[in-house]
């Protein structure tokens, strides 16, 4: 467009509005350039936009966290104060300058700071953070564990921030009762809490005696919390304890499958404890149970349906506790054209220095209802758990050694031989 055919354009040029509106063009364009580049370089955003309060914030926290530098408190803090007359209601800032006084020494102040800061906004992450450790060095950890509460509604990622303070919470009674009154109301965090709680010996104590004071509550222990503090338990080789935590957790129904092998009939009932069965990954073959009630042809029990593929694992388990002394395992099951290249087994091992204590072989072929059994003993050192597990010989997945047919196995048991 020229200036013969644009009268408007020549006479805002001669008022001087054209200047004006370029002027307005170029500190729009500035302000949005700042606001694009205020989290990756702060420092060029507030030189486009000196009150851009994000990248403000970004360059003062930035500078705190360099730990290849001794920051300027004095100097932070006047840009955080500066900032701060131009928005006396962003909560961050508050944030930012009790930060700055706490580590200048001046906790007292700071801590006036992050009060105002949440005033502002009670999920201010920061302040929230600095009070969560005021009101435990302070004691008050009933105020501690609702601040926590707060924090990870809102901030859920930030649980490994809080976890140190979870055994000095746990280990005061007024702490205890907060956690179990806010795990007990189901919040949020309670999954996590138990695999916080489970990484340490410490820790997995709480979390067990946490565990029995839910039962019977309204909110009693799920599955999966279970079977994470009964793993623990095994993995810290507290053997005895999570033995006791899996029986403890049975209910009235499941008390009756009990046994040294428990749920001997693969009642399909599975519980995914450790105590339990566990099937796992099922490459090459499908696993199912059935119940006597719903068993055609009396095929009750576990079936194991081999798909004519190699199988290297066939992935069935439970973890069992066996005093030392002489055994029996029995097993009553029926096949159908079963084709075992590689052997098919039941090995008990122990969780401790004396490795395979037993080897149950599965024999091919066509029968019904056939019985087998073999006995074995538990020594009396070095086998404190064991592991009864389902196994083929095969050591890699070659095609050679293709495992066909089906196999039902009825019932597995352990019987203790009288000495």
């Amino acid at each position: 467009m020229t200036e013969q055919t644009s009268p408007l354009l020549r006479n805002l040029r001669r008022s001087g509005v054209w200047f004006v509106a370029s002027a307005l063009v170029l500190a729009a364009s500035s302000i949005g350039l700042s606001r694009f580049l205020e989290t990756e370089t702060p420092a060029v955003s507030l030189a486009l936009d000196p009150l851009n309060v994000n990248a403000l914030i970004g360059g003062i926290t930035g500078d705190l966290n360099d730990t290849s530098n001794t920051p300027d408190f004095d100097a932070l803090l006047a840009k955080a104060e500066g900032a701060l007359r131009f928005d006396v209601a962003d909560a961050r800032l508050y944030s930012l300058i009790g930060e700055i006084k706490y580590r200048q020494g001046k906790k007292e102040e700071a801590y006036d700071f992050f009060d105002q800061a949440r005033k502002l906004s009670k999920t201010e992450i920061h302040a929230l953070q600095r009070s969560i450790g005021h009101s435990i060095e302070t004691g008050d950890l009933s105020k501690a564990v609702g601040e926590i509460d707060i924090l990870l509604r809102r901030w859920p990622d930030r649980f490994p921030a809080i976890a140190q303070g979870l055994p000095t919470i746990l280990s005061s009674p007024d702490g205890y009762q907060a956690v179990l009154a806010a795990i007990k109301a189901e919040a949020p965090w309670r999954a996590s809490l138990f695999v916080a709680l489970g990484k340490t010996s410490e820790g997995l104590d709480f979390a067990n005696r946490l565990l029995l004071d839910l039962t019977g509550s309204s909110a009693p222990p799920n599955s999966s919390e279970l079977s994470r503090v009964i793993y623990e338990h095994i993995r810290q080789k507290k053997f005895e304890q999570a033995y006791r935590l899996f029986l403890f957790s049975l209910s009235d129904q499941e008390r009756k499958l009990g046994g040294y092998i428990f749920n001997s009939t693969f009642e399909p009932v599975p519980s995914g404890k450790p105590f339990d069965w566990q099937i796992g990954e099922k490459s090459g073959l499908e696993v199912t149970f059935v119940t006597s009630q719903d068993a055609v042809e009396g095929e009750a029990g576990a079936t194991i349906r081999f798909l004519n593929t190699p199988v290297k694992n066939a992935s069935l388990q439970q973890y069992i506790e066996l005093p030392p002394g002489s055994y029996k395992i029995s097993l009553n099951a029926s096949a159908r054209n079963l084709k075992l290249p590689k052997e098919l087994f039941w090995s008990i091992r122990c969780l401790g220095p004396s490795g395979e204590i037993a080897r149950f072989n599965i024999p091919e072929g066509t029968y019904n209802r056939k019985a087998l059994s073999q006995d074995f003993s538990v020594g009396p050192a070095g086998c404190p758990m064991q592991l009864l597990r389902l196994e083929t010989a095969a050591i890699a997945e070659s095609w050679r050694f293709r495992y066909v047919g089906t196999l039902v196995m009825h019932k597995l048991s352990i019987e203790r031989l009288s000495s």
